[in-house]
């Protein structure tokens, strides 16, 4: 009897020593590593800005359109460029002016956004050098009028000089600074808003008047710089998935 319950004792012991052993070896086996790799497109990318026909539909004294481009060249180096064309009447106390012609704007954005997995969206950065060709009209202006007197004071006529006169070949060059951002909403289309900060390093005035709007600059203000935005759809053409 006793060597009977001495076997039975033994075989239980081997029975739990094996089962807590299988569970050490399965406890201590190596956790798989994910090997998926998530890729995005690489490829130009190209769209419109959108608000600027909007505009044109609620102000009749604007029409413009502009396309946009870019090219990633790094994880997050993109060159990036727009081009456009703009005609603008400007309406100030004394005068009514119109400026129209075509830009292009250079540059390169920095994309600073860390995406999840197979994210391609951005918050970037980036700078642009301007230049434009355009033409200057003065409409019409109410000139100030002396008669040489000190008894009479200078005067504004009641009624403006209506015929206009042109000036063509006019020349903007600036630099500007934008922040903005791109979501892929659908797969390689993308929508987004930026803004910038422009700093004009060379533009030209019409003979005898300031110019107080220049294509793809916008509103000259007097010190010399201006501000601009753009809401912007586009589709990426990738080349290939890096």
């Amino acid at each position: 009897m006793r060597t009977l319950t001495f076997f039975i004792s033994l075989f239980l012991i081997s029975f739990a020593n094996n089962s807590f052993s299988q569970n050490l070896i399965v406890e201590e086996q190596p956790v798989e590593k994910d090997t998926i790799t998530y890729k995005t497109g690489y490829g130009l990318r190209i769209g419109a800005d959108i608000s600027k026909p909007a505009l044109a539909f609620f102000d009749k004294s604007y029409t413009g359109l502009e396309i946009v481009g870019d090219y990633r060249i790094s994880k997050r180096w993109y060159i990036a460029g727009e081009i456009g064309h703009e005609k603008e009447i400007t309406f100030e106390q004394f005068t009514t002016s119109t400026s129209k012609g075509n830009y292009i704007r250079l540059g390169a954005n920095y994309n600073t956004y860390n995406n999840w997995l197979d994210m391609n969206n951005e918050i970037y950065v980036g700078g642009r050098y301007g230049f434009a060709i355009f033409d200057q009209t003065l409409n019409s202006y109410t000139p100030n009028v002396t008669t040489g007197s000190t008894n009479v004071p200078i005067y504004f006529p009641t009624s403006p000089i209506t015929t206009p006169i042109t000036e063509t070949g006019l020349t903007a060059h600036w630099l500007e600074f934008l922040i903005g951002i791109k979501v892929e909403t659908f797969k390689n289309l993308f929508i987004g808003f930026s803004g910038s900060f422009k700093v004009a390093v060379n533009i030209q005035d019409q003979t005898g008047f300031k110019t107080l709007y220049a294509p793809g600059f916008n509103e000259v203000l007097s010190s010399d710089t201006g501000f601009g935005f753009n809401y912007t759809i586009s589709y990426l053409i990738p080349f290939v998935n890096k």
